[in-house]
């Protein structure tokens, strides 16, 4: 039996998260998509021969925890038909993916001739087929008017391109980028590789083995010592959807019951609302991931992320409900439930771990616009991600995060470079700015929201939205206030206006066309009139609270 080195599994934990880091690097240097350079939305990971993960890196925090199910999967799918040089794609949301716009590369590990790792990147596809280029169809029913389904495939077999299942998967995807991307993808997994076998080569498989045991039975006691400080009991919390794509007016509710017993934790959502027949659907995947990491927001940041922090939970949803679709429903949407899932839980435990949660984080309205641009002569896809990052919920001690996003996919001012927005669309921005009043007010005050305007450069521009911070803005906590609601306004220039549904397609927005958008801020934790003074009158001057609400509602009198 090998003895375990205490230092030795110290260094196999750093070199596990060095190793994704580099991957993660790698894409950003390699990818030529701004939503993956620049917003990195994409997640790298590490998992052994079984699946079981090593580590990871999360860019984006709903693509945290979506890579080892289907490594799991794809080993029970391939048998023994797993080979050194294979290259594995695979997005299917019927096959425990999360999203059919993130698309994974995974890549065997093999040492010594035997299978011993994985190596995996999944990353948001600037299209994916389907009815509407850029991939969200607020009007879809069913999945094949949302994508190409891919499910396991061998893009490389034994280290040779399979061409012709190669080219029918990119016969299928509007844009050409997405290949150059998913190239970037692999070889980032192949880096991953080379650095996998270089620690196997240094230190022996069987240290590998029995020190990855450890690693795992260790971050599993850290997690239960977490879980253990949250009072024994049952948890109740809602969390609210609003507008299905096609039916007005409607509206569905997340419910979530929480179960603290001991060192262990259940998340059971058999209450919440059934599915949709719209694309506001989600995905086991997409949902359990959304719950752990909220669930990672309340305990010890520097528990590793490894398979052991993930077996004190259980999580409970049931096929049919909207957090769980059942065959062939859209479910584009599906990471977008994160923030109301989030909400359910904050509120089920803020009265029992108040020092530990945050109020609410600014709901998602997004927008998404692709055409042609006829100064450079292409296509483009554009997700905006500078404008719909508002602030996240204060928690006590502590005011939010500015202008950092949904509690989802938090990033915040870096996601989207100014010169390269205006490069890579035809679009012209005029504002991106700090929204004064936006934070919800309290002794710790939201993270501030921000308002952004810019002028639409390609004709026949088509305009998708997405979202509910138009609905219900980030709520407060122990007597903070709620943020401000979002909104998406469209000048035309013939002078009429525009304002989307929080779930729409537009088409054939003119150039010239004005857009307009304000992302709140997050929920304010705590009685508004206990802010520190002078903190309140700098904020003042410097236009983050005005002064008519300094008096009226933080009771500043001078």
């Amino acid at each position: 039996m090998t003895k375990i080195d205490p230092i030795l599994l110290s260094v196999y934990a750093r070199t596990f998260k060095s190793i994704t880091d580099e991957m993660s690097i790698s894409v950003v240097k390699t990818t030529r998509s701004p939503i993956l350079c620049e917003a990195k939305d994409f997640v790298t990971g590490l998992y052994d021969a079984q699946g079981n993960m090593l580590e990871q890196t999360e860019n984006l925090p709903i693509l945290a925890f979506s890579l080892a199910p289907v490594c799991k999967y794809l080993i029970e799918y391939f048998g023994d038909d797993i080979h050194e040089g294979d290259v594995i794609f695979h997005n299917d949301v019927f096959s425990l993916g999360n999203q059919n716009n993130d698309v994974a590369v995974y890549k065997p590990v093999f040492f010594e001739g035997k299978l011993v790792a994985w190596t995996a990147v999944k990353g948001h596809q600037a299209d994916i087929g389907g009815n509407v280029r850029g991939g969200y169809n607020p009007r879809a029913t069913e999945v094949w008017q949302e994508a190409l389904r891919i499910p396991p495939v061998k893009v490389y077999e034994k280290g040779k391109l399979r061409k012709d299942v190669w080219d029918l998967i990119f016969a299928n995807i509007r844009l050409d980028i997405v290949q150059h991307d998913l190239k970037a993808q692999m070889g980032a997994c192949t880096f991953g590789a080379r650095r996998m076998v270089d620690l196997l080569r240094k230190y022996g498989l069987e240290s590998f083995e029995a020190h990855k045991i450890a690693l795992f039975d260790a971050t599993q006691k850290m997690m239960e010592a977490e879980i253990s400080q949250i009072p024994d009991g049952e948890y109740s919390g809602e969390g609210m959807v609003y507008f299905d794509g096609h039916h007005d007016g409607s509206k569905f509710t997340i419910r979530v019951n929480i179960k603290v017993q001991g060192n262990q934790i259940t998340f059971d959502y058999s209450k919440t609302d059934p599915e949709t027949s719209g694309f506001v659907n989600g995905t086991y995947t997409s949902s359990a991931s959304a719950t752990i990491l909220t669930l990672l927001q309340m305990v010890n940041p520097d528990i590793p992320h490894n398979e052991g922090i993930i077996r004190p939970i259980k999580i409970i949803i049931p096929e049919g409900t909207i957090l769980n679709a059942s065959y062939p429903k859209a479910t584009t949407f599906g990471n977008h439930l994160c923030p109301p899932n989030a909400d359910a839980i904050i509120r089920a435990l803020a009265p029992v771990i108040p020092n530990r949660v945050t109020a609410g984080w600014n709901n998602l309205l997004c927008s998404l616009t692709t055409g042609f641009d006829q100064e450079s002569g292409d296509n483009y896809v554009d997700i905006n991600f500078m404008a719909m990052k508002g602030g996240s919920g204060a928690m006590n001690g502590t005011d939010g995060y500015d202008h950092i996003g949904m509690i989802d996919a938090s990033g915040g001012v870096l996601d989207q470079d100014y010169e390269m927005f205006e490069q890579q669309s035809p679009h012209l921005l005029v504002k991106h700015e700090y929204l004064e009043d936006s934070a919800g007010a309290g002794q710790w005050r939201g993270g501030i929201g921000i308002e952004t305007e810019y002028v639409v450069g390609s004709e026949n521009t088509q305009l998708v939205t997405f979202g509910d911070g138009d609905f219900e803005p980030a709520f407060g906590l122990f007597g903070g206030h709620d943020s401000i609601l979002n909104t998406i306004e469209l000048f035309y220039p013939d002078g009429s206006k525009v304002v989307p549904k929080n779930k729409d397609l537009i088409l054939g927005v003119p150039k010239g066309t004005r857009y307009h958008h304000i992302a709140g801020g997050g929920g304010g934790y705590g009685d508004p009139k206990k802010r520190d003074r002078a903190k309140l009158r700098e904020e003042v001057r410097n236009g983050v609270i005005s002064a008519k609400m300094a008096r009226e509602v933080y009771g500043l009198n001078d």
